[in-house]
């Protein structure tokens, strides 16, 4: 038997965190949550390619939260299977061998679930190495789930054990720490955020947002793209620190984004009537590293005519006009592919990036909980910005 947290279907604590959720932070941890603290059966591998993997770490990640407030929009339903145990961003030790990797080897996940693990041919995607766009992701030997930490049949991180498949296993360098090694799933994503950004020598790029999301990007835009400008946007001292120690040019708070980006590229400046102001020029690149409306407001209202956006927090409804009239391309970017532009993974280049030093600070600051303490984990991880903590973690070995 294994301890883990469980999300199930509960449609009155649904709408008591969509409702108030976000005003009241606390009620995601108290009875509006859609979770359980439950002993389970431990996992049973019957599938070939498949492992146990023994939780070490798992983070608490922004999808989780807005997953528990009510906030994810349903269009994501038809694409996991309640209940099953959260927790997407894993270091993990294996329980037994798996193909060429020995049991006890410490690994990290890539959770996104492919036709690779779910034992069916590859579509277009998979074979092309555009893994996290599979289309496969409801069939196969799995039951529906996008991602490990949101399928039912594998367990999550949020757990003591969980099962992977082989082709998700990437091993972790002898000379990371646990708490290193639980940044590359998140940094993984944002290295797939920078490429997708598209940038080109001499671009200015605003990074909207100063949160684990952003923070990673603004490291990943500067150690991969040939960005001349990177500009954060951060609500707290302590992210202004580590914007700037990423690799941020400059860090503005909200309110003065516009105005920052106004100066450095000669841009107009208007302002509509009951509506926000926005910029006739601007950036070349924003990148969204949050999903709220404002941060979404902020980047298509800061990227000049023919620029180009990128959603790299889950988006929440926006005004998009300035999309239309500004020509703007607005793009995706989800989780990290197996293959990206250069042809490695985006896994191999955050594990290369987790040693950067800049990383240190934020690595040394992972605050674990056991799983028994959820509720102060889930309050703590709400309140990041504020407590100056970047990533909040479950240790599923802890008992105090």
């Amino acid at each position: 038997m294994i301890l883990a947290l469980e999300m199930f279907r509960s449609l009155p604590r649904t709408v008591a965190g969509r409702a108030v959720g976000a005003r009241v932070p606390g009620l995601l941890s108290g009875f509006a949550a859609p979770l359980r603290l439950v002993t389970l059966d431990a996992p049973v591998v019957q599938r070939p390619g498949w492992a146990r993997l023994r939780t070490r770490l798992s983070g608490i990640c922004g999808s989780d939260l807005g997953m528990l407030s009510g906030r994810t929009s349903l269009y994501f339903s038809a694409v996991v299977s309640l209940p099953f145990v959260p927790g997407h961003e894993v270091v993990a030790d294996l329980v037994e061998d798996c193909e060429d990797l020995p049991a006890g080897t410490r690994v990290v996940v890539d959770p996104v679930l492919t036709c690779a693990a779910r034992g069916i041919e590859p579509c277009a995607d998979c074979a092309r190495g555009a893994t996290n766009r599979c289309s496969r992701i409801t069939v196969g030997d799995v039951s529906a789930g996008l991602q490990t930490g949101f399928c039912h049949d594998t367990g999550g991180g949020w757990g003591q054990q969980l099962t992977a498949h082989r082709s998700q296993l990437h091993p972790v360098p002898g000379g990371l720490t646990d708490e290193q090694a639980l940044l590359v799933e998140p940094v993984a994503c944002a290295v797939h955020t920078a490429l997708r950004a598209g940038v080109s020598a001499g671009d200015r790029v605003l990074v909207s947002g100063a949160g684990a999301v952003g923070l990673f990007a603004t490291l990943a835009l500067r150690r991969l793209t040939p960005a001349a400008e990177i500009v954060v946007v951060a609500k707290h001292q302590h992210q202004r620190d580590l914007a700037l120690a990423l690799g941020a040019s400059d860090v503005v708070a909200p309110g003065e984004a516009l105005r920052r980006v106004r100066r450095s590229t000669g841009a107009f400046q208007l302002r509509p009537e009951l509506s926000s102001p926005y910029l006739l020029g601007g950036v070349d690149v924003a990148v969204d590293a949050v999903g709220s409306r404002r941060s979404l407001e902020t980047a298509l209202h800061a990227t000049r005519a023919g620029g180009r956006v990128v959603l790299s927090g889950m988006p929440a409804a926006a005004d998009l006009s300035a999309a239309w009239f500004r020509e703007l391309d607005v793009v995706g970017s989800y989780a990290s592919a197996q293959t990206e532009p250069g042809g490695r993974s985006a896994f191999d280049l955050a594990l290369d990036l987790v040693g950067d030093p800049a990383l240190a600070a934020v690595a040394a600051g992972v605050a674990a909980y056991p799983l028994h303490r959820w509720r102060e984990a889930l309050d703590h991880a709400h309140s990041t910005g504020r407590l100056g903590t970047v990533k909040v973690a479950f240790d599923p070995r802890r008992t105090q």
